[in-house]
Parts: C-alpha cells; sequence; structure tokens
C-alpha cells in the first residue's frame, strides 16, 4: 500500500532488495503516480525525500555534508546520493550511447550475447516457387561476455568532510564519475577493436600509402561498409589531426562550423568522437546502429553500511560492465 513520501521508513535494508535500487524500493511504496497535479509533480521519490529532510544538494544554498546524518533515517538517503552524483559525473561528455546500439541489463556475471550467421548471402533474392527460403540462424556465442569491474575509493574520514558543503563535495564525486566512464569506454573500444573473445577483430584497412590519409582512403574506408552504415568515427589526437589537415576539411562551410560550433564534419557525413582510447595510427570506424552491445550487472554501486556509519574511509564505488560485438562487418579499422 503506497504511503505519503514523509511517512516512509527509510532503512539500510533498502539497498539490499535483490534486482532493485534504492529508488524502485522507494518508488514502490510512494508511487510518484499519486503526486500528479500536486506541488511534487516532478519529484521522484528520493528527491521527495530529500524535500522531508530539508536537504538541498545543489546550488549556493546547498546544506553542510552533516545534513544527511541529523538523523538515523536521513543518513540512509546519503548512499544515493554519492550515488546519484557519481553518475552524472559518468554521464558528463559520455559518448558511449554513440557507440552501443543496444544496453542490457544483467543481475549475474555470466552472460552470452548472440550473433547470426546468415547461410546464405545477406542481400534478400527472390525466391522461386518451392524454393527454400534463404535462413539467417541466430545462435549465443562461444565465450562468455567478460564483465569488468570498475571503481574509484572514496579515501575521507567522515570529520574532514561534514563541514563541506555538498554542492562541493558533489564536483568531486563527480570527478570520480568522470574517471569511471573513461574506464568504460576504453573497454568498449578495446572491444571494438580486439573483439569480445569470440574471434571477431575488427577487420583492418590499411591506407593506400604508410603514414598518409587521403580523402580516397577515407572513401574507401566508407565503401567497405557496405550493408551496413559508416555513421561514426572514433579517433585520437593523432588521427584527428591528419583528419582536419585534409584539403576537403578545410573548406568554408566545414572551417565556419568547426570554428563555431566545435562540431567536426566529414565528408561522408560520419560524428567524429575524439578519446585517448583509440589506438595510435588508427582510426575506427563502425555502424552504431549494429556493432556494439553494452552488458551491464547492475547500477553504480556503493558500499551501503559503510556510507551510513559514517564509516567513509575506503569505501568503494563500483560499476561491473562489459561489451560483445553484435555483427563483426558492422565495424572496421582504419590504419594510417
Amino acid at each position: 500500500m503506497a504511503q505519503r513520501f514523509d511517512n516512509v521508513k527509510l532503512e539500510k535494508g533498502m539497498y539490499h532488495e535483490a534486482g532493485k535500487s534504492f529508488t524502485q524500493v522507494l518508488e514502490r511504496l510512494d508511487p510518484s503516480e499519486q503526486y500528479r497535479g500536486t506541488a511534487l509533480e516532478g519529484l521522484d521519490a528520493y528527491q521527495r525525500q530529500l524535500k522531508r529532510f530539508d536537504i538541498r544538494v545543489k546550488g549556493a544554498g546547498s546544506d553542510l555534508v552533516d545534513k544527511f546524518f541529523s538523523s538515523a533515517q536521513s543518513a540512509v538517503l546519503f548512499p544515493e546520493y554519492i550515488a546519484r552524483a557519481v553518475k552524472a559525473g559518468m554521464e558528463e561528455a559520455n559518448i558511449l550511447p554513440d557507440l552501443t546500439a543496444t544496453e542490457t541489463l544483467i543481475e549475474g556475471m555470466d552472460y552470452r550475447s548472440i550473433t547470426s550467421a546468415p547461410e546464405e548471402e545477406r542481400e534478400l533474392k527472390q525466391v522461386a516457387e518451392g524454393a527454400a527460403i534463404p535462413q539467417t540462424t541466430v545462435r549465443t556465442r562461444d565465450n562468455l561476455v567478460r564483465l569488468h569491474k570498475r571503481g574509484r575509493m572514496l579515501v575521507a574520514s567522515y570529520e574532514a568532510i561534514r563541514f563541506q558543503k555538498l554542492d562541493l563535495f558533489s564536483v568531486t564525486l563527480r570527478q570520480i564519475g568522470a574517471q569511471i566512464g573513461r574506464m568504460h569506454l576504453e573497454d568498449a573500444i578495446d572491444v571494438i577493436v580486439n573483439g569480445d573473445g569470440n574471434g571477431n577483430p575488427a577487420q583492418v584497412i590499411d591506407v593506400e600509402t604508410a603514414g598518409t590519409l587521403t580523402y580516397k582512403d577515407l572513401l574507401g574506408f566508407w565503401n567497405s561498409f557496405e550493408p551496413y552504415q559508416l555513421n561514426t568515427l572514433l579517433v585520437g589526437t593523432d588521427t584527428l589531426t591528419a583528419l582536419l589537415a585534409m584539403r576537403q576539411m578545410q573548406d568554408a562551410a566545414a572551417g565556419l562550423d568547426f570554428h563555431g560550433t566545435g562540431r567536426l564534419v566529414t565528408p561522408m557525413g560520419a560524428k567524429v568522437l575524439r578519446s585517448s582510447a583509440v589506438p595510435a595510427g588508427k582510426i575506427v570506424g563502425l555502424d552504431r546502429n549494429y556493432a556494439l552491445e553494452m552488458v551491464k550487472a547492475g547500477d553504480v554501486m556503493v558500499e551501503h553500511d559503510k556510507l551510513i556509519d559514517r564509516q567513509l574511509e575506503r569505501a568503494a564505488i563500483t560499476t561491473v560492465s562489459g561489451y560483445a560485438k553484435i555483427f563483426e562487418d558492422a565495424s572496421r579499422v582504419l590504419a594510417v
């Protein structure tokens, strides 16, 4: 039975319900639907709890960290605050949505992705009367998706941060999230280039003249993706410089757009994303609609009991995720 937000009893066990996040547990007890048309519409169950205990986490008027520990119940909200701030940092400048075709959330640690193996050519052909229809076999991969635990250790005494503003503390937590996000991106690029352990590394295409990137090379790279589309390019600093130095990138329209907005325009219209995780001398191309699957075992995880009990020293903030290639022909590497 739904309760009013100010009558919900908060306790540590709400973080340990299998398959449920803290916010999902709160939403079950205090559904947001019952606040439609009220002043609390637009707030989720966690935000209503912050309002209940008058905790301001943003802006110049944000409260001190110590405000979370004004009561035993309000202290239960602190781990979720940590997790949300870290997640916000992971989402800042996050380019993973531009690389992944789908995201799969699992509850265990073992996961096999699927692939298809067409027994005939990929193009659809006319089928004569009585003839067999070309088929595509969908099967599971031979090897499990490798999941990686990525995270950072929060090392601080409660006494050191209790009088810090939550808005300032959030900056530190967002920076932790940004670091974790960069680790995830490195994992994703490694799988695109080297495969996911199922014998499916990306095909490497060499430029016509080693060490020199030309427009003809890019067109050949673009053309090699048929029947997929080359709609995303991942480049490092060295290959980005070579790309921007091309004469075709220096025309008036491309130059005005880049200097005015920072958006890169390529001759074939693919979105260009820069990352230091791209191997030197390589340009990674993919069809983001078919190339990569992200697998997550839960969301951002923090050591709830430690944080609630003010034992911040060496409290781990972690995520568990991995990547699987869906169609290996949907990604390729251009070696400059």
